[in-house]
């Protein structure tokens, strides 16, 4: 089995260097890489670095780029990193997409931070992509979600569905 991540960015990506006495973020490298290098896991992959963007960066093209991606893959499981205010807006336009399983995940924290949720929303990702069929879902707080079946809940910084 194969599996390819592709990078948009988002809070799962981000790293926070010091510049000059302030701080800023900047996208990094792919979180999926350091989180890989930890599980050893059994099976292939590859990782796309596609986009380096904060979710609310993300533009109607860069939209159109993910989706062509997408097609252009052979295999049929592709989970994607992303930013989690707009990565319902992305799975949107993912949806004409028929024939794969595409997961969507990110973190509200870096996962650079020793508490982050990245680590876990990933796992949660891999899983699901093994075993959902063929469509668009969102993995996030240790849930899996149908793409149109959910919402970034502001208030309490998280996916839920409604």
């Amino acid at each position: 089995m194969k599996i390819t991540f592709i990078q948009t960015g988002g809070s799962i990506d981000k790293d926070y260097p010091r510049i000059k006495k302030s701080y800023s973020f900047e996208i990094s490298e792919p979180a999926v890489k350091r989180v890989l290098e930890k599980i050893n896991p059994n099976f292939t992959y590859d990782i796309l670095e596609l986009l380096k963007k904060d979710g609310l960066d993300i533009t109607k093209n860069d939209r159109k780029n993910i989706l062509k991606k997408c097609n252009e893959i052979k295999n049929d499981k592709i989970i994607i990193t992303h930013g989690t205010d707009t990565m319902i807006d992305t799975a949107k336009v993912l949806s004409k997409i028929k024939n794969k399983t595409l997961i969507l995940t990110g973190s509200v924290k870096p996962e650079k931070f020793s508490d982050s949720d990245a680590p876990i929303n990933i796992g949660l990702a891999i899983a699901a992509v093994q075993i959902l069929p063929n469509g668009i879902y969102i993995a996030m707080n240790g849930r899996i979600y149908e793409w149109n079946k959910c919402r970034k809940n502001s208030k309490c910084n998280f996916i839920d569905k409604f």
